[in-house]
């Protein structure tokens, strides 16, 4: 039987290769070095098939794509090499594992069909991702297979989980695999990144790699997803890919390199397989964590959050609408208002929907028929199942009556939600949400929900809430 032998992190930018870089590679040298090592660490591993997980293949929010061509190839010509072109032999019988196992946890996972592929312009040629670890690796390695898995906007549990039917299809296998997580690390390191400029982007990438040093895996799989996407994090899921994989082994790790060349933060590092490891899974230690923080928010949640609650978890378990309880206070019952209800799964939206103005005859109903909407009419995201239940936070806004604004000058993104309107057009955005940090950022989703174009001419409202939790 087979396994994963070992796992590296590699980053993957495009001027490493010589054929892009044309002289300018010399500014990421010490990561160069590192990877032409990491390369020949993975010669000396031997392996018949190596897996890559990238941040650059196709990516869906809610979907994990696994290439399934039977031959996997691709170049570097979008950044200037014509001359640079790797091809594989896919691993297809390791890819229907992987497949097969996921489908079993309930993870959506698998290639795409020649329709959808269509529609999301996928051609299956092999990205950058991909490219730049494996340039390295085929200068010392030939005739190695090859399974390429893009990430996908899940929670950091589930990727977590999904690395581990990665490892438990590569055991069920024979051969040997080796396991690269390509993936850089902040992008907003300094003014010279492709991003704009944040101090979360150093401390990314401190933690991180000692997180690598150190085996601390917990560490990553509980980052805040506000922080990492304030740090302009780039590979982060990718890891958590390989991570999984290697759950239930004894590791040795090993940082080859760290630099942050042109703003970007590069990391090489190794992790070699010692043997099983009969400790309690990060996963488990990470689930109790969690759910004893779910206790602690139900123990103290309003009595508004709870009617949210209770009204989609009776929709989901058994189809019903609840009654208004005994409970609730006269002030539910007596007034109206526009109410917005908000759900997170391990810190991830899950669902978010409302009325900018009253539909109900009163705010607990309100509140009940926009849970439910929330929950299971949300078409950004599939209905919640009863087993996420347990897993989801809620939040509850009753909204004030809005007002007409003049100037993008009128709002404070903490205090004050914006309406955007254009004809029949409309899109709403709640005040104090993470990761929206400027008026121009908060109009500019805005008009994108209502399908309003920035050159359009729109009117735009003001309105605060108040939020429970």
């Amino acid at each position: 039987m087979g396994g994963i032998a070992a796992a590296y992190v590699f980053p993957h930018p495009p001027l490493a290769v010589p054929g892009v870089g044309k002289g300018s590679e010399k500014g990421a040298q010490k990561t160069i070095d590192a990877m032409v090592r990491a390369a020949e660490s993975i010669r000396k591993d031997n392996p018949d098939t190596i897996i890559v997980t990238t941040p650059h293949g196709p990516v869906f929010q809610d979907f994990i794509y696994i290439n399934t061509s039977k031959r996997l190839a691709g170049d570097l010509s979008r950044f200037g090499d014509r001359n640079t072109r790797l091809e594989f032999e896919n691993n297809l019988d390791l890819v229907q594992r992987i497949i097969n196992r996921a489908q079993k946890e309930g993870l959506p996972a698998g290639g795409l069909d020649d329709s959808i592929a269509r529609k999301f312009h996928i051609s299956g040629e092999l990205d950058h991702g991909v490219l730049v670890p494996l340039y390295f690796v085929s200068n010392v390695l030939k005739n190695v297979k090859l399974v390429q898995i893009s990430i996908a906007g899940l929670p950091f549990e589930e990727l977590y989980k999904f690395g581990i039917c990665i490892g438990k299809a590569a055991e069920e296998t024979e051969g040997k695999t080796v396991f690269i997580a390509s993936g850089d690390l902040s992008h907003r390191l300094s003014k010279d990144s492709p991003y704009e400029y944040s101090p979360k982007g150093r401390e990314f990438d401190n933690l991180v790699v000692e997180a690598f040093k150190n085996l601390d895996v917990e560490k990553l799989l509980t980052l805040k997803e506000s922080f990492c996407e304030e740090a302009g994090e780039c590979g982060l899921r990718s890891f958590l890919m390989m991570f999984g994989a290697l759950d239930g082994y004894e590791l040795k790790s090993e940082v080859y390199s760290y630099e942050g060349p042109f703003g970007v933060g590069y990391s090489v590092a190794s992790f070699n397989v010692l043997g099983k490891n009969d400790s309690d899974s990060v996963l488990k230690r990470v689930r109790e964590k969690y759910f004893h923080e779910i206790e602690k928010i139900r123990e103290a949640e309003d009595f508004r959050v709870r009617l949210a609650r209770l009204a989609l978890e009776e929709y989901v378990r058994n189809k019903k609408v609840i009654k208004i309880p005994d409970w609730i206070p006269d002030e539910l019952l007596n007034e109206k208002a526009g109410v917005f209800v908000s759900i997170k799964k391990q810190g991830q939206l899950r669902g978010c929907i409302g009325t900018i103005a009253p539909t109900r005859k009163n705010i607990a109903e309100e509140i009940i028929y926009n849970a439910i909407s929330s929950g299971t009419r949300d078409g950004r995201f599939y209905p919640v199942e009863e087993e996420e239940l347990d897993k989801l936070i809620y939040s509850v806004d009753i909204l004030k009556e809005p007002e007409p604004i003049r100037s993008i000058d009128e709002l404070d993104v903490k205090k004050y939600g914006v309406i955007v309107r254009s004809g029949y057009r409309t899109g709403l955005l709640l005040p104090n949400l993470e990761g929206i940090n400027t008026p121009e950022e908060q109009v500019e989703i805005a008009l994108k929900k209502a399908g309003i174009k920035p050159h359009e001419k729109f009117d735009m409202e003001r309105f605060e809430v108040v939020r429970y939790k």
